[in-house]
């Protein structure tokens, strides 16, 4: 069942502990506390089965008219069972209900590396479209692909 999470504390443990079971995806220990402490401040959903975090996805409005997936990860266990779908409505109806015009996440570009790519075709799929790339964003060896959806 997909929840808002309100506590600042709560968010930040969900956000670490999801991340933590995703080293192809965010592998750098600092990164992960970079999203783990920035998830305290934003709208943050969860799905939960009994005692066990499956994923999560946090909001970050970007400007008056957008805001964006700041991050978002589910178990790899229970990857291509609806759970990102899922937490992806939840955020969307939320964006939308905000006044966001549009949504926007960032990744890897395609092509790069195959979980990457998984990432990619997910994304694809709920109906985001390429932006732009930014090759040096975050470093040559990681150029970074925006999508872009329209919420209306």
């Amino acid at each position: 069942m997909i929840t808002r999470i309100e506590e600042k504390e709560r968010k930040e443990q969900i956000c670490r502990t999801v991340l933590a079971a995703l080293p192809d995806w965010f592998g750098s220990p600092e990164s992960v506390e970079e999203y783990a402490r920035t998830c305290r401040e934003l709208p943050l959903w969860a799905d939960r089965e009994g005692g066990t975090t499956l994923g999560f996805i946090a909001y970050r409005p970007t400007s008056p008219y957008a805001g964006e997936i700041y991050v978002m990860g589910v178990q790899p266990q229970r990857h291509r069972r609806g759970i990102g779908r899922e937490l992806f409505q939840a955020l969307y109806g939320y964006a939308r209900d905000q006044g966001a015009r549009y949504l926007t996440v960032k990744t890897v570009e395609m092509g790069r590396y195959e979980d990457y790519d998984q990432t990619n075709r997910f994304y694809q799929a709920l109906g985001f479209v390429e932006l732009e790339c930014l090759p040096t964003l975050w470093d040559a060896a990681n150029p970074c692909q925006i999508y872009i959806m329209d919420v209306r």
